[in-house]
């Protein structure tokens, strides 16, 4: 049960450029603290993208399991340094291989790309297949509360970035639909280099704290704690979650 990657992880052109259009990745710091306050030797990277948590991971010795429907980004992943320590997956955590981890994780916005019940509830099961007894799932949603959606509009989002080996690339994003709980938006790049403007369409489902919970309950996990983003302070829920 897979669904296709969104063109912003699937378009290698796309891919290449991502890590320098969200150059700040201070959102996973806290994700590399609790590895370490868990004790968590090995981790499952749940939509690992291109791969900057795995890889920030495995310097600090944890072995890392990434896994990502998007191979581009896959391939981007495998160029970093420490990428050769890491056991990357093509697919998606409905279709893991016999592993065994300590900590699964899912940063960003992965929580919210499961659209339909079922995808979602089949993630979570594959997750918690791979988690060793009383292991943790961590990840974070957004509050849909606080309608983040209102300020992806071009006027807020639009910016410039000088890319490496690429020049510069104007991006920005625009709301496309509105049909609570699924928001869809469009990022549009435009490339000075040629001129080309590539497009990419996401939709994401926003799940309040209770449809969280009952659903992880659900697949057999407990809630032990709900913390803030430090990142976005108040405007997103971290779940920490056992097996």
């Amino acid at each position: 049960m897979t669904t296709s990657p969104d063109e912003i992880f699937a378009n290698p052109r796309l891919a290449a450029i991502y890590d320098a259009m969200d150059s700040d990745r201070s959102d996973l710091e806290p994700y590399v603290a609790m590895v370490d306050e868990f004790g968590a030797r090995s981790v499952l990277d749940v939509g690992c993208g291109t791969g900057t948590l795995a890889c920030m991971l495995v310097a600090e010795a944890v072995q890392v399991i990434g896994v990502d429907p998007a191979a581009a980004s896959i391939d981007v992943a495998k160029t970093k340094p420490g990428a050769d320590r890491v056991q990357w997956i093509h697919g998606d955590a409905t279709t893991l291989p016999d592993i065994t981890v300590d900590m699964a994780t899912m940063t960003a916005n992965v929580a919210q790309v499961f659209l339909d019940e079922e995808y979602w509830r089949a993630t979570l099961a594959g997750i918690r297949g791979a988690l060793a007894d009383d292991g943790h799932l961590v990840f974070e949603v957004r509050d849909p509360a606080r309608r983040a959606w209102e300020q992806w509009n071009r006027e807020q989002s639009w910016s410039v970035r000088e890319v490496p080996g690429v020049g510069s690339v104007e991006s920005w994003v625009e709301v496309t639909d509105v049909s609570l709980p699924l928001v869809s938006f469009r990022h549009t790049y435009r490339f000075a280099s040629d001129g080309a403007e590539l497009v990419s369409d996401s939709t994401l489902r926003f799940r309040d704290r209770e449809e969280v919970t009952a659903g992880v309950a659900a697949e057999g996990f407990g809630v032990v704690d709900v913390r803030d983003a430090p990142d976005r302070p108040g405007k997103e829920f971290v779940f920490v979650c056992q097996r």
